[in-house]
């Protein structure tokens, strides 16, 4: 009935859909194995794509050639960039996503995809052969054999939701939980843990007062994530933004004695930085109120998605609470919040490569690693797809380094260091963030790409473009004089000290408050100059010059790292009279105790920026 594939996909969440995908560009013979046709690419959680180092990890999968970022710009009805105050290292896309449009766009692109096939049945166990996957058994009883296998199974393995005294089997709302898998890899030797994550309750938009909110617009002038030619919105749909209070918050707490995080029912450890909101009230007693985000689901649904209002509690309590919040005071309910429990596997068990150390041509990719996140998941299952893919065919495994790409950190940080809790991207995580910018993953990743067969020549072209215009740009910034009469006008309009003599273009930019545009508007030969280019070139450019320097010390600081991993720490040290140290940081080092710099760079929770903290308070 069945031929023999190369790659068997198990789910068809973001992780799946990605390995799929990537594994048939690259020409592998591909079965994506779903429980539900219907649900493929389905967002779980929020609306959403990017978002703070996650938008990171986006631009990194589309400049290596995966999907996520094509289908979002196809898909989006709002874009912000995030953190534009801040450093460029900080700058983070995020898009509100119509979650109708987003599935069906990622299951349309897949059905077009040249050598990936579809099957609808539950996965039941791996067919392992002299420590080998050789393939998957169905729920039927069917066999199918394939030369490597891909688990994405999300929240499925053993999914529990909870939602106050209640309890069901699924691995989403309305749908059943997966059974047998993980039994089989315990048998096998592995090592599995159980997480739970939440989901806050669905309302009807036309049952809201926004005029009692406040409104949050996307950008004016809007990007976009991939760097291929999709489309930027021309319109936009709004969020909103209110918040909780005290009645709000008496009202859940009388739900408090039925919920199954505090009465013990809930044994995972949820995720620390998007707790649930009976978790948020318990956790930070103090504050009198709670940000709730009100974010549509698409251009035309009435469904609403409430940001920051997760919640298991019986959901008579979630509803007459919601109901108190300003502008939810006639609020319908489509659906309420859960938290739901399922199997993970520590990934420690793992090789950087994502293929596990016990099953050859194995490989976990998702939540099944213990990650959190539709953009983690995506570029895990992307890495997956491509070892997968170079195994099976005898090539070289495909490992991106720290100082290449979040993803690299990513996976670092997975399988070295190990997580207890739902594991999520910052910023804060890559020691090299300001290497690793949302505008130059093209720089870093396409050429990667390239030669693996997933990024096609047209993308190449453009980035050779793009380099070649940015070198040029630079050189003419650094060698283009300006006079004092030309610039005081702007840099005092901008709180910069005017200057007395004539400066190159190079030297202005990098002062703080001056930006490539400001000189181009104030000295139209610039101007005229710059507007040869693309954009992106521009905007390239002028980052380069202005961080150079900041550049130049980020490689320096990784060579000393380097040198410093095996540095012992000496004595007793009360990590809590650190204060740049996070608060994490603080607590998982004086539990550990480590005896060394290189130990404490793989404790879970301890970022490469702590690590740099802690070299500075040694005196390295």
């Amino acid at each position: 009935m069945f031929p023999e594939y190369d790659i068997i996909v198990v789910g068809a969440g973001h992780a799946g859909c990605e390995a799929a995908a990537a594994a048939a560009k690259m020409g592998s013979k591909v079965l994506l194995a779903t429980m539900n046709m219907n649900t493929i690419a389905q967002m779980s959680c929020n609306p959403a794509m990017g978002g703070v180092a996650k938008g990171q990890i986006v631009r990194e999968i589309d400049a290596l050639g995966g999907m996520s970022g094509i289908i979002t710009d196809q898909t989006m009805i709002q874009f912000r960039m995030l953190n534009k105050s801040k450093g460029p290292a900080m700058w983070s896309p995020r898009a509100q996503s119509d979650r109708m449009r987003f599935a069906e766009a990622w299951r349309l692109s897949l059905e077009q995809t040249e050598n990936v096939d579809f099957w609808q049945e539950m996965i039941t166990g791996i067919e392992v052969k002299g420590g080998k996957a050789v393939g998957v058994r169905t729920s039927l009883g069917i066999t199918i054999r394939g030369k490597a296998v891909i688990l994405t199974n999300g929240t499925f393995l053993n999914g529990i939701i909870h939602i106050g005294e209640k309890q069901m089997g699924g691995g989403r709302s309305a749908e059943k939980a997966a059974k047998g898998i993980t039994e089989q890899l315990v048998e096998l030797g592995f090592e599995a843990g159980r997480m739970k994550t939440g989901t806050p309750p669905r309302v009807d938009g036309r049952s809201l007062d926004y005029s009692k909110m406040e409104e949050q617009f996307g950008d004016e002038n809007p990007s976009k994530f991939s760097f291929t030619e999709t489309q930027s919105l021309a319109q936009q749909r709004s969020c909103y933004i209110t918040y909780t209070n005290p009645e709000v918050h008496e009202i859940l707490k009388t739900g408090f004695e039925k919920s199954p995080m505090f009465q013990g029912r809930i044994q995972g450890l949820g995720p620390r930085y998007c707790p649930s909101i009976e978790d948020k009230i318990n956790r930070f007693a103090d504050r009198t109120r709670h940000q709730i985000f009100v974010e549509p689901e698409g251009w035309n649904t009435v469904e609403v998605y409430v940001n920051g209002f997760s919640s298991s509690l019986p959901e008579n309590v979630q509803y007459e609470a919601l109901r108190k919040i300003e502008g939810f005071e006639n609020a319908k309910m489509f659906r309420p919040g859960y938290a739901i429990e399922y199997d993970f596997f520590p990934p420690t068990q793992l090789n950087l490569t994502l293929e596990t150390k016990l099953v050859q041509n194995l490989y976990f990719a998702g939540q099944i690693n213990g990650t959190t996140g539709y953009e983690e998941a995506a570029c895990q299952g992307l890495m997956a797809a491509i070892n997968a893919h170079n195994k099976i065919n005898e090539k070289a495994p495909f490992i991106l380094k720290r100082s290449e790409a979040y993803i690299g950190v990513l996976i670092d940080d997975l399988v070295n260091k190990g997580t207890d809790e739902p594991y999520r991207m910052f910023t804060s995580r890559a020691e090299h963030r300001i290497l690793l910018r949302q505008d130059n993953a093209d720089i870093r990743l396409t050429k990667l790409g390239y030669e693996l067969g997933l990024a096609d020549e047209s993308r190449m072209q453009a980035v050779d473009k793009k380099i070649a215009e940015t070198a040029e740009i630079i050189a003419y910034l650094n060698n283009k004089p300006i006079e004092p009469g030309e610039i005081n006008s702007k840099l005092e309009e901008l709180g910069s000290a005017p200057i007395a003599e004539k400066q190159r273009a190079g030297q202005l930019i990098k002062r703080p408050n001056v930006e490539i545009e400001e000189i181009a508007k104030a000295v139209p030969a610039v101007g005229e100059y710059l507007s040869k280019f693309k954009q992106e070139s521009v905007e390239q450019a002028g980052i380069q010059v202005k961080y150079e320097t900041y550049i130049e010390k980020e490689h320096a600081m990784a060579a000393k790292m380097s040198e410093l991993e095996n540095y012992n720490i000496k004595g007793k040290i009360n990590y809590r009279d650190i204060p740049a140290l996070s608060k994490e940081a603080k607590e998982k080092l004086l539990k550990v105790e480590p005896e060394t710099i290189g130990q404490a760079s793989r404790i879970s929770g301890v970022s490469p920026a702590d690590i740099s903290v802690l070299m500075v308070y040694l005196g390295k």
